[in-house]
């Protein structure tokens, strides 16, 4: 496997499920920065490491059997378009393009030259998602009325960098990053969508792109979902609250697995990946109070980050189904284009 972009996404995520996952090999990464050339090659000592992506195509291109981009969105229509004409299959990371249009373009190469195209949706294998497909397989909550899923931080000042810049080429901001995993765990959850009504804004001093953002979902189900993707809550709600005719779940704080891998734990280490402490739990209940102890603690399951490569592999090696597709991507993609022109213009727009 080639892997194109060796920062956040690449060194922390997708470098390190990929050595983990029995069956592939990461042979090259393409960086130009030094530090992170040098850092690739401590990490993977038989790492080759290339300065562009000119040089993995021209010098690997023909020995490959999958290229992964983890670059700048901005890149990710480009080089998994010069991939797939190269004859090479493709694991983008999310989101794909910065249109459902690009997504269903790149989808349609990859079915004309018969590869295989798939996105990177790690979140859904969180923990708490994981959980909450369960409870809802169980029947445990009784018809879903109401769905409330947040990814908020506090971070008053702005990090910098290409997702934080405000040329729309960038592709950033917080609504095409976290509302993409936000977007995509709502739909797998609830179906297709019918209107979407957004509010976003830019709140912080020197701050150039959103960084506070809310999404108000209507599913063809019934389903109502509220998605609040920001960096500037002082006082952090439940990651889930989700009310149903006969409970509800409310779960508060993430998945482990980003800071466990940020720390450089790595999957194979031990068989507690992906685990959180009992006071971590979710409470199931109706009409009481999980912060004073209403309701039964829904032990979480484990989260399973190397599940996704897992599936690539066999998908890869097997004939297995695609994981994550560049089609279920566009779907997600039109409700980010909706939530984007909701909030530009004022406005409710039907899907």
């Amino acid at each position: 496997m080639g892997l194109i972009g060796y920062g956040l996404a690449g060194s922390v995520f997708h470098a390190p499920l990929i050595a983990a996952t029995e069956g592939l090999v990461l042979d090259t990464v393409v960086t130009s920065n030094p530090e992170r050339q040098e850092q690739a090659r401590a990490e993977f000592p038989d790492v080759r490491v290339a300065a562009t992506p000119d040089e993995l195509f021209e010098q690997r291109g023909g020995e490959l059997d999958l290229i992964v981009i983890a670059s700048p969105n901005k890149t990710h229509v480009t080089l998994g378009t010069r991939a797939l004409e190269a004859g090479l299959p493709v694991v983008v990371d999310k989101p794909v393009a910065g249109t459902a249009a690009e997504a269903r373009q790149l989808a349609a190469l990859a079915e004309e030259r018969g590869l295989f195209l798939s996105v990177f949706q790690n979140r859904r294998w969180d923990n708490d998602f994981l959980t909450l497909r369960k409870l809802l397989a169980d029947g445990e909550l009784g018809d879903v009325w109401r769905f409330e899923s947040r990814f908020e931080r506090w971070r008053p000042q702005p990090k910098g960098g290409w997702r934080e810049s405000g040329d729309p080429a960038e592709i950033g901001g917080l609504l095409y990053d976290l509302g993409s995993h936000l977007v995509d765990q709502a739909l797998v959850l609830f179906g297709p969508v019918t209107s979407v009504y957004a509010e976003s804004d830019i709140r912080r001093g020197g701050a150039s792109v959103d960084d506070d953002t809310f999404i108000a979902l209507t599913h063809a189900s019934g389903v109502r979902t509220q998605l609040y993707a920001t960096a500037t809550t002082a006082q952090l709600g439940p990651r889930f609250r989700v009310l149903g005719s006969r409970a509800g779940y409310v779960k508060y704080g993430l998945d482990p697995q980003e800071a466990a891998l940020k720390d450089g734990e790595r999957p194979a280490e031990g068989k507690d990946w992906g685990l959180e402490p009992e006071s971590l739990w979710g409470r199931v209940g109706a009409g009481e109070s999980p912060l004073t102890g209403g309701g039964r603690p829904e032990p979480t399951l484990a989260g399973d980050y190397p599940a996704y490569y897992a599936a690539v592999a066999k998908a890869l090696l097997d004939g297995g189904p695609n994981p994550v597709t560049a089609l279920e991507a566009a779907a997600s993609l039109d409700v980010l284009e909706a939530a984007r022109r909701s909030a530009h213009d004022g406005v409710v727009v039907k899907l």
